[in-house]
C-alpha cells in the first residue's frame, strides 16, 4: 500500500538544487502533481487493517477500560470455585485478610500510632465540630464509629478516618442557611446527620459502581488553589473565638468577616487573645520541630493535646473565665499507599467512607472522610494495618465515657489556634509557586479556585474548581495542539520545529502532527488549523521563491481514535486541498482509526497509495514523485 524508496537524501538534495531553476509556480499544478504512486516504486511496509472486533467484545473492553482498569479481579481467574468465594470475602472485608496474617510484631507500631492520632483526633474534632456548628459530642462520635467501618472494610494501611475541616466548614455552611443553629439546635442536628446520611449514601454508590474515575476531573492546581482559600477562610472564621467576638458574620468570605471584626472592636477581650496567640505560637513552634526532625513527629501531633490541657488547667486554676474568657462549657455524659508499595482502590475507599458515614448517621456522626494530617501523623508513627483506627476509636470511646467532663474549662481561643494551626497547612505555597513556573493556565485555574473561596464562599469556589477544571479538558479536547515537523539533520526522524529549531523543512511537503484524537467537536477545528498552516508555510514560500507546497502529510500517530463527523471534515480538508492543487497524506494511523477508514469507504476516497507507515516514507515517496515532476517538465521545456 505504502512504497517506499531506498534512501530519499540524495533525491531531497536533487530536488533542493532544482529550487534555483524552478522558481515558485514552476511546478505546474494539476495531474502530473498530484498522480498515483508509480508502480514500479517496491512495496516494503503496509497500513495494516486490523481485524474487526466483535461489538459484544468491543463493548466489554470499553466497560472494562472505563469501570475496571485496575483489574481488581485478576485474583479470581483460574481459581476454584472455593477459592473464588473465599477471595470475594476477603475483597469485601479486607480486615479479614491482614487479621488473618497479623503478628503481635505489628502490634507496638499501631498501637503507638493509634494512640498518637488519637491525642490529635481529640482537640480538633471539638474544634471541627464548632465549624459545622455542631456540639463537640458530635466530631467525637465521627472519630468513633466511621473509623471502626472503615478498619473492616476500607483497603488503605495509614489513613485515618474522622471529620476535617474543610468539610466541617461546607457542611455548617450550607445547613446554616437553612436552619439557625442556636434557635432550632434539634432540627439543625437532625439535618446534618440526614445530609451525613445522604452523603455515605452517595459515596457508596460511586464506589459500588466504580465511578471514582470522576474524580479525576479535578485538577491539582484547582485543588492546590481551593484547599489554600479554604484554609485562609476557615483560618479567618476563627477570629470569632480567638479575639472573644460575640456578634459574629454567618458568611465566610473576606470582606464579611474582616467587616464583622472591626466593626465588633468593643467585643474583643485582650486575656482571650492573648491565650490564643501563646498557644498558636506554641502549636506552630511544635509544628516546626515535627518537620524538621522526622523522629520527633510525635511533639507535632500532641501539640494540639497538650495545648487543650495547659489551657484548661489554666483556667480551671485562675477562673480567667470570670474576666470574659469564654469557655467551651460542656461536659459530655458518655496521597501513603505509594510509599509501601500496595494498591488502594479508590472505589473500595468510597465505599468503606460511604457505609461509615451511613452507619455514623444513625449513632449522631456528622460526615467523615481521610484526614491528610492524621494519616501522615499515623504514617510517620509507624502504622503496619487499619488497627491504628480501631486503637483511636477505643481512645475516643473512653474520652467520651470518662474524660470529656475535664474539658468542661476549655477556652474557646485554644480551640481557635489548634483549627487555624491546622487549617494552614492546606495554604502550599510550593505547589502554587510550582505551578506558576510550569503551566501559567493552570496557575489561573489555582487561583480562579483560591479567589472564589477566598471572597465568595467554599462552595462558590469548589463550583469554580470544577467549572475551570471542566473548561480546561474542553479546551484542550477542541482545541487539540498541532505541530509542523522537521527533518532532524543526518537522520530520518521528524520532530516539531518549535522543539528543534534545526530540523528542516522539506521542499514542497507541507508536515503537520496531530496530538490528538479527533472528535466532533475538534474535527473542524483540526481542518481549519491544517489549512492555516498550508497559508502561512504558502506565504512564507512566496517570500522565498521556493517550491510551493504539493504534499500536505498528517502524522497521526497521536491519533487514537477517530469518529464519522471527524471523517467527514478529513474529506472535506482532502477536497480544499485539490483545489489548491495539493494532496492530502496521512502517515501512521492507528488500528482502530484504519478500521474506521476502512468501513467509511475512506480508505477508497482517498486512495490507498495515500497511506503510509511512517513519515519518512511518506517523505521519500513524494520527493521522488517531484522530483519527477520536474524532470517531465524540465524535458517537455527542451522539446
Amino acid at each position: 500500500m505504502a512504497p517506499r524508496i531506498a534512501d530519499g537524501e540524495d533525491t531531497e538534495l536533487q530536488l533542493k538544487s532544482n529550487v534555483s531553476n524552478n522558481k515558485l509556480g514552476d511546478i505546474e499544478s494539476g495531474e502530473d502533481a498530484k498522480k498515483s504512486v508509480p508502480e514500479n516504486l517496491p512495496i516494503l511496509h503496509k497500513v495494516l487493517i486490523p481485524a474487526r472486533t466483535p461489538l459484544v467484545h468491543g463493548l466489554k473492553d470499553a466497560v472494562k477500560e472505563i469501570f475496571f482498569p485496575d483489574d481488581p479481579f485478576q485474583e479470581f481467574k483460574n481459581q476454584p470455585r472455593k477459592r473464588k468465594y473465599l477471595l470475594g470475602l476477603l475483597y469485601v472485608f479486607p480486615i479479614l485478610d491482614w487479621g488473618w496474617n497479623y503478628s503481635i510484631g505489628d502490634l507496638k507500631g499501631d498501637v503507638i500510632a493509634g494512640l498518637t492520632i488519637a491525642s490529635l483526633a481529640v482537640p480538633q474534632d471539638i474544634g471541627y465540630a464548632k465549624l459545622a456548628n455542631l456540639s463537640p459530642v458530635h466530631g467525637l462520635y465521627s472519630s468513633f464509629v466511621p473509623p471502626l467501618i472503615y478498619a473492616a472494610l476500607g483497603s488503605s494501611r495509614h489513613i485515618a478516618i474522622g471529620p476535617v475541616a474543610v468539610v466541617s466548614t461546607l457542611l455548617g455552611t450550607q445547613l446554616r442557611r437553612e436552619l439557625n443553629p442556636i434557635t432550632q439546635p434539634e432540627l439543625y442536628l437532625r439535618l446534618a446527620l440526614t445530609a451525613t446520611f445522604f452523603a455515605g449514601l452517595v459515596e457508596f454508590t460511586i464506589g459500588f459502581l466504580r465511578l471514582g474515575f470522576v474524580i479525576d476531573f479535578l485538577s491539582h492546581a484547582t485543588i492546590v488553589g481551593f484547599m489554600a482559600g479554604a484554609g485562609i477562610t476557615i483560618a479567618l472564621q476563627q477570629l470569632k473565638g480567638f479575639l472573644g467576638i460575640t456578634h459574629f458574620t454567618t458568611d465566610t468570605d473576606f470582606i464579611s468577616v474582616m467587616r464583622s471584626v472591626w466593626r465588633n472592636t468593643d467585643e474583643w477581650n485582650w486575656q482571650t487573645a492573648l491565650i490564643g496567640s501563646f498557644f498558636l505560637v506554641f502549636l506552630f513552634i511544635t509544628k516546626y520541630i515535627g518537620k524538621r526532625y522526622k523522629r520527633l513527629f510525635w511533639v507535632s501531633a500532641l501539640g494540639p493535646l497538650a495545648s487543650v490541657i495547659l489551657a484548661t488547667a489554666f483556667v480551671k486554676v485562675t477562673r480567667i473565665d470570670r474576666h470574659g474568657v469564654k469557655i467551651e462549657a460542656i461536659a459530655i455524659g458518655r496521597t501513603f499507599a505509594a510509599l509501601k508499595d500496595y494498591h488502594v482502590d479508590g472505589n473500595k475507599e468510597m465505599i468503606a467512607i460511604g457505609l461509615g458515614n451511613m452507619a455514623g448517621s444513625c449513632t449522631s456522626c456528622y460526615v467523615a472522610t481521610g484526614s491528610f494530617s492524621r494519616s501522615a501523623v499515623n504514617y510517620n508513627a509507624g502504622c503496619n494495618t487499619p488497627l491504628t483506627n480501631i486503637v483511636m476509636s477505643i481512645v475516643v470511646l473512653i474520652t467520651l465515657i470518662a474524660l470529656t467532663p475535664l474539658f468542661y474549662y476549655t477556652p474557646n481561643a485554644v480551640l481557635s489556634s489548634i483549627i487555624i494551626s491546622a487549617v494552614l497547612g492546606l495554604v502550599d505555597f510550593k505547589a502554587a509557586f510550582l505551578i506558576w513556573k510550569v503551566d501559567k493556565i493552570d496557575f489561573i485555574a489555582c487561583l480562579g479556585a483560591f479567589l472564589g473561596v477566598f471572597f465568595v464562599s467554599v462552595e462558590i469556589g469548589l463550583l469554580i474548581a470544577v467549572g475551570i477544571s471542566l473548561t480546561k479538558i474542553l479546551l484542550h479536547v477542541t482545541r487539540p495542539h498541532t505541530a509542523l515537523l522537521g527533518k532532524i539533520p543526518e537522520t530520518n526522524i521528524y520532530r516539531n520545529l518549535l522543539q528543534y529549531p534545526d530540523a528542516g523543512r522539506i521542499p514542497g511537503i507541507l508536515i503537520v502532527r496531530v496530538d490528538s484524537s479527533i472528535y466532533f467537536c475538534n474535527s473542524n477545528y483540526v481542518r481549519e488549523r491544517t489549512l492555516r498552516w498550508v497559508n502561512e508555510e504558502g506565504e512564507k514560500i512566496s517570500a522565498s521563491n521556493g517550491i510551493s507546497i504539493q504534499y500536505a502529510i498528517l502524522e497521526m500517530s497521536p491519533v487514537m481514535t477517530i469518529d464519522t463527523t471527524a471523517i467527514d471534515s478529513l474529506k472535506e480538508l482532502s477536497n480544499a486541498l485539490q483545489k489548491r492543487h495539493i494532496q492530502l497524506v496521512l502517515a501512521n494511523p492507528g488500528a482502530s482509526v484504519m478500521e474506521k477508514f476502512q468501513l467509511s469507504s475512506f480508505i477508497d476516497y482517498l486512495g490507498e497509495e495515500w497511506f503510509f507507515l511512517t513519515v519518512g516514507e511518506a517523505v521519500q515517496v513524494c520527493s521522488t514523485l517531484m522530483k519527477d515532476s520536474i524532470s517531465n517538465l524540465q524535458e517537455r521545456r527542451q522539446l
